[in-house]
């Protein structure tokens, strides 16, 4: 029903139960799933981290009413490129959907706020993600700080003078490099660093 307004979304397929997100993906095939974590059978935290696994997988947004500091965490490190919340106005989960399809992460703001907070208190990280960024070349380490700002393509464009075509091509190759999945990921290893 959220959905229903937006014409450059098709929703192509639900299902009510963990499990049956594999099969519903192989069926549909879409390039953005909405998760919810509390599911019966297998929970949305688990059914990301089975779907990144699989060969070409669609991105994900986890959408639930559950905020807390540990369930944002294991969404992201199970390769969610999203976490909203279910009382997100509707125009801004489209606006995720097409940020996210176009290959950037999104956060709710309640949640960019708590998770910055809990990652900078958490100093045991902070060596390993600035020994991983220094793999970077200078103009790689940019994009990527760029990245963790949360800052869109056009918005790294234009900082940094270079194509759109270009700073995906940066963030494809930081995405190799730091051995992560996605833009959400990436942000994550530049806040540890810090």
């Amino acid at each position: 029903m959220m959905l229903a307004g937006a014409p450059q979304i098709d929703v192509v397929g639900e299902t009510d139960d963990g499990r049956g997100v594999l099969a519903a993906v192989d069926s549909h095939h879409p390039d953005v799933v909405l998760m919810d974590i509390r599911m019966p059978l297998l929970d949305g935290i688990e059914a990301t981290r089975l779907l990144r696994a699989q060969p070409s997988p669609p991105e994900v947004i986890v959408l639930t009413t559950f905020d807390a500091d540990e369930l944002v965490l294991r969404a992201l490190r199970a390769g969610a490129a999203g976490f909203l919340l279910k009382d997100t106005p509707p125009p801004e989960i489209v606006r995720a959907i097409e940020h996210v399809h176009a290959g950037e992460g999104t956060l709710s703001p309640a949640v960019t706020r708590r998770l910055i907070a809990l990652v900078a208190d958490d100093g045991g990280r902070r060596e390993t993600a600035r020994t991983r960024l220094e793999t970077l070349s200078a103009r790689e380490r940019e994009v990527a700080d760029l990245v963790g700002l949360g800052c869109s393509n056009a918005d790294i464009g234009s900082r940094l003078h270079m194509s759109v075509a270009t700073v995906k091509a940066h963030v494809s190759r930081l995405l190799v490099k730091l051995e992560v999945e996605n833009r959400v990921q990436v942000a994550l290893l530049v806040q540890d660093a810090s």
